[in-house]
């Protein structure tokens, strides 16, 4: 696999699909071509540099760690191919919650 590091506080994130059944009710194709909310954090950037004159080149760490499950805007993230599989990198304020 290819290995990916996102940059500044930025986030790859491996979608997770829901089952087809909600219920006991097959759901149709088209819902499972809609962008997913929710994911499993595959790698995180180093976090974002303060350009404030007091934090200047000082980094923030991100609150998210490599392993959570979260929801994220369904729009924010950009989609990307890696090796054939589908990936979304998002900033972190595209974040909503981690999942736990």
């Amino acid at each position: 696999m290819t290995k990916i590091t996102p940059l500044s506080d930025h986030v790859l994130i491996e979608p997770l699909r829901e089952d087809k059944k909600k219920g006991g009710i097959i759901l149709p194709e088209t819902i499972e071509k809609e962008r997913q909310e929710k994911g499993k954090i595959i790698a995180v950037g180093p976090g974002k540099r303060l350009n404030s004159p007091t934090g200047e080149g000082k980094r923030v760490s991100l609150e998210v760690k490599k392993g959570d499950i979260v929801l994220f805007t369904k729009y924010g993230p950009n989609e990307i191919k890696i090796d054939g599989k589908e990936y979304l990198i998002a900033k972190e304020e595209d974040i909503l919650a981690i999942i736990e």
